[in-house]
């Protein structure tokens, strides 16, 4: 199995983390164990989770697949997954309620589960949610990257966390020690937190001259400054904490500006670095966009010029279709390889593949006329964390009512099985990442289907 870098970087146990005027040790964290580690089962090992979003949804007909169970056969789109079928579950039949009909902001609800009109306030994500519980235990509680610059996280507080599009800004954040030395930072996080302090005191003075209305807008931009002073702090706690030492070859591939118009080398660097970051337990949470709801990015690789939403939206034409088709299989394809990086690491005594669950999808099934039911989706990995692999999970096939997949486009905009709520996945998926919850936004129930 591949390893990334080298373990000289792992911490003494007697690491001290020094403040003004006071030394504190520090706790027994996973960045002091080997990577090797074989002392602790697989409940000692990490738990990951990542997010990865498709914009526009997909060409249906190539991707929903007929059979339910074990003896199903992969669609076209998803055939590059063939390699990885003991470790996949596609699913199907599964909406959101309260994202019925909404279209270009289905990225924004794809793990809140909530409504988003133009009065209504968003919910925290699941992969928040995740973060919340996992954060504490790395340098970083969750990742944010976005092709497109869309973000998809969101905070507890309803607001969108901002997401990273640059390859080599992503990598040095995580990997690269400060410019200037460990003092110099230092002093830059503490001005910075002089600055916010400065901005919440004025803000509150603020406050009182200002209409109900006004205070309302007035307090979620605090609040956003209060998330920033948060991450701040803990920057700063974590500053004399060394960042792993990464292969010089393999910093010379990551560490680099990769543009769009190479599409699969640019998600493929992407994919690169997040499993780096997974290896080294730099965070244990991330979301990855892949490209705007709006737009969503061409593949001049494989001779397609015109944007995702541009072919989402055929009218039937079908070369329209077909590149639509060739466009959600390239994509696909380069899931499968981060499926095969994580496979091809070692983490304690398996790989990360066993213990990073991996949800793929989209917020649209049908996009040409904006379907919102049926989403295609994907799940992976985590087969350490409790889940099981191997089947097709069709809750529309679980229903008296189902008529077949050929029978026209209404599956994707009404729902078969109407208590197939996504949240009841995303439920799951933060019930197996540990988190205790009983519930998540208009969740009904848990999946046990891809329960072991």
């Amino acid at each position: 199995m591949a390893q990334f870098l080298s373990q000289n970087w792992l911490l003494g146990r007697r690491h001290f983390l020094r403040g003004i005027g006071a030394s504190l040790a520090l706790p027994l964290l996973d960045c002091m164990r080997p990577l090797r580690a074989t002392e602790g089962a697989s409940a000692s090992r990490p738990r990951r989770s990542i997010f990865i979003y498709l914009p526009n949804g997909v060409n249906t007909n190539d991707f929903e697949i007929a059979e339910a169970g074990p003896n199903y056969k992969l669609s076209r789109i998803l055939s590059p997954l063939e390699k990885h079928r003991a470790n996949i579950t596609p699913i199907s039949g599964l909406y959101h309620p309260n994202a019925f009909g909404i279209a270009h902001s289905a990225t924004q609800t794809w793990l809140t589960a909530a409504k988003h009109g133009p009065n209504d306030r968003n919910t925290i994500s699941v992969d928040q949610l995740i973060a919340a519980a996992t954060g504490p235990k790395t340098r970083f509680p969750s990742l944010e990257i976005s092709n497109q610059g869309q973000p998809m996280a969101v905070s507890a507080d309803g607001i969108s966390l901002p997401a990273e599009r640059n390859p080599a800004v992503v990598f040095q954040t995580m990997f690269a020690e400060p410019k200037g030395g460990i003092d110099q930072q230092r002093r830059r996080l503490q001005r910075k937190e002089s600055l916010l302090d400065l901005v919440l005191d004025d803000a509150q003075t603020l406050a009182r001259k200002l209409g109900n209305e006004d205070r309302g807008r007035l307090d979620q931009y605090l609040t956003s400054v209060r998330e920033v002073e948060v991450r701040t702090k803990r920057a700063e706690a974590w500053l004399e904490t060394p960042r792993p030492e990464v292969d010089p070859d393999i910093e010379a591939r990551l560490n680099r500006e990769v543009q769009l118009e190479k599409l699969g080398e640019y998600l493929r660097t992407m994919y690169d670095i997040i499993v780096l970051a997974f290896q080294t337990d730099m965070t244990r949470v991330v979301t990855f966009n892949t490209g705007n709801e709006g737009t969503g990015p061409s593949v001049p690789e494989i001779g397609i010029s015109r944007d995702r939403h541009s072919l989402s939206h055929h009218n039937g034409d079908q070369e329209l279709l077909a590149q639509l088709t060739r466009s959600d299989e390239f994509n696909v394809r380069q899931f499968a390889y981060f499926l095969d990086r994580l496979a091809e690491v070692e983490d304690g005594d398996g790989s990360l593949m066993e213990t990073t669950l991996s949800l793929y999808g989209s917020g649209l099934s049908y996009g040409n006329s904006h379907g919102t039911t049926s989403l295609p989706l994907v799940l992976a990995g985590g087969t350490e964390l409790g889940l099981k692999h191997g089947a097709h999970v069709d809750f529309n096939q679980q229903t008296k009512d189902f008529k077949g997949y050929g029978n026209g486009i209404g599956v994707y905009h009404r729902p078969v099985n109407s208590q197939a709520h996504f949240s009841n996945l995303l439920l799951t998926v933060a019930q197996t990442m540990g988190v205790n919850v009983e519930r998540f936004a208009d969740s009904n129930r848990s999946v046990t289907d891809i329960l072991t």
